[in-house]
């Protein structure tokens, strides 16, 4: 497993319906395995998110950090750090 960390896990449970419809993890277990089969990653900072995204054939170059932040794929994490899920 990529050991994501706790923080990360949390974060995710709490505001997974906010990309889904419907809750896709209701354990910590089951979050961590969702984030590796979906190749979810944890970034530094919001310019590392833009990059990612536009990597991943999204147009983030022209965004804000606002609407970056809004994005249903980003979730900040309370360290300051942010998981993209591309599901």
């Amino acid at each position: 497993m990529a050991n994501f960390s706790k923080e990360c896990i949390e974060t995710f449970l709490n505001k997974q319906l906010q990309l889904f419809d419907e809750k896709v993890a209701e354990t910590p277990q089951e979050a961590e395995e969702f984030h590796e089969d979906n190749l979810a990653v944890v970034l530094d900072s919001i310019e590392d998110v833009r990059d990612y995204l536009d990597e991943s054939g999204m147009d983030a170059a022209q965004l804000s950090k606002d609407e970056i932040l809004q994005a249903s794929e980003v979730f900040a994490l309370p360290g300051g750090k942010y998981l993209v899920v591309l599901a």
